[in-house]
């Protein structure tokens, strides 16, 4: 369930409704059933709505305890008893606006800066022009300097630092964080699916978790995952002008320098390092002590303890002896022709 925080929900609501908000197909003695959330496949349950659209996840969808799914017309006989089928050539852009239908993100309007029911501990310092939202906390001895924003449910542990114009959103931080100047924690990640009437915005449901010790660098990016959570482990040091996309986790002890890309779903072990303007594709595994070398362009899994780099990356020797290679290739080729 998307954490009560930071999203209100608007359900329960009938599948009937559902239907006609999507498009979907179902059968008209479904369409009383009610659902209160959505869900992805490895977290429904019997209150809430899921999707599918890859035939790898038929498995799940089998022993799904969700009460209805979107599905495309060639798995619809294949949804289990007790789920309801709603078919739709577009599964996951119907899973979306149902999301919208909801849930809701919690906002902070009105006159007030400082919501009333803000805690923030004695010992707290903010600057001028700071926002702080409805139900966030804020711990002693953390300083928040001029014009941060802090959104509905945020809680920032004691003795943290968030500098000037950074904004943190959907987010709980842990003791002793620094975030500089500009950072964006917590802002809806990259998630996008075709729908009817174009692309459309899939809703991101998900928070950011920043645990003790960490440093977010200034102009830096942490997206807020799409259900489950963005994690930062206990004392990972990002570098400015970093982006992390949703549902990655990085663990303990990790470093990332300046221009670093670490695309959604990413599992980063403890200790892992990455030099300036590396990238990583999504869904990739990097190894516990593994070292991503400087523009690197990762495309596989990376194994515990080894070095990878060039584009696309591979084992740092052997890039070392291509590159040598070609180098010397086209010094004879250069030779040869003057000759």
């Amino acid at each position: 369930m998307p954490d009560p925080r930071f999203f209100q929900d608007l359900g329960p609501v009938a599948l009937s409704e559902l239907a006609q908000l999507t498009g979907a197909e179902i059968s008209p003695e479904a369409g009383g059933v009610r659902v209160t959330r959505v869900a992805t496949l490895a977290r429904a349950d019997r209150d809430s709505i899921t999707f599918i659209t890859d035939k790898k996840y038929l498995a799940d969808l089998a022993e799904t305890p969700a009460a209805a799914c979107f599905v495309p017309p060639q798995f619809a006989a294949q949804v289990p008893e007790g789920c309801v089928a709603l078919v739709t050539r577009t599964p996951q852009a119907a899973y979306a606006m149902s999301a919208n239908r909801l849930h809701q993100p919690r906002l902070h309007t009105g006159a007030e800066a400082i919501a009333a029911d803000a805690v923030i501990e004695p010992g707290a310092r903010l600057g001028p022009g700071v926002v702080v939202g409805p139900g966030a906390r804020i711990g002693a001895g953390t300083v928040i300097c001029a014009n941060a924003v802090i959104g509905p449910g945020v809680t920032i542990g004691r003795d943290g630092y968030v500098g000037s114009n950074a904004s943190i959103a959907f987010s709980l931080i842990g003791d002793r964080v620094k975030i500089l100047a500009n950072a964006v924690i917590g802002e809806h990640g990259f998630g996008a699916t075709g729908a009817a009437t174009g692309v459309i915005d899939v809703p991101q449901l998900g928070r950011v978790i920043l645990q003790d010790g960490v440093t977010i660098g200034a102009n830096s990016c942490v997206d807020r995952g799409a259900y489950d959570d963005t994690v930062v482990g206990e004392n990972t040091k990002i570098d400015n002008l970093v982006q992390i996309a949703h549902n990655v986790r990085v663990g303990r002890n990790c470093v990332m320098a300046a221009h670093t890309g670490i695309s959604g779903s990413v599992t980063i072990g403890d200790g892992a390092a990455f030099g300036g303007r590396a990238g990583l594709k999504d869904h990739l595994v990097i190894g516990e002590g593994a070292q991503i070398a400087a523009g690197a362009g990762v495309l596989k899994d990376v194994p515990a303890g080894e070095t990878w780099g060039g584009f696309p990356a591979q084992p740092i020797r052997q890039w070392i002896r291509e590159v040598t290679w070609v180098a010397r290739a086209a010094t004879r080729g250069r030779e040869g022709a003057d000759k």
